[in-house]
């Protein structure tokens, strides 16, 4: 899993079957002190989460397991962080 924060939204006006009703949403992952790290990434936003919020990101087979098995998807949202500590 990772940490990242939203930058923006991804609009796609064909997509699989699979990701019908699932927004998508662009992030960076963030590093030990907080700050992004990396490059741009985009996953599937099953909770609405909004842009500058700190979210919980699962991918792979995780992200599929929470879409369905056929689904495509590699990564997934499945939480909204309130805080988290590095320490």
């Amino acid at each position: 899993m990772y940490i990242c924060k939203v930058q923006g939204k991804c609009v796609s006006t064909i997509k699989d079957e699979h990701l019908k009703g699932c927004s998508l949403i662009t992030m960076q992952r963030l590093n030990k002190t907080k700050g992004p790290v990396g490059e741009m990434l985009v996953a599937v936003d099953t909770i609405g989460c909004s842009v500058g919020e700190t979210v919980l990101v699962t991918r792979g087979s995780g992200a599929r397991a929470v879409l369905g098995a056929e689904s495509p998807a590699d990564m997934v949202v499945v939480g909204i962080v309130d805080t988290y500590d590095c320490n």
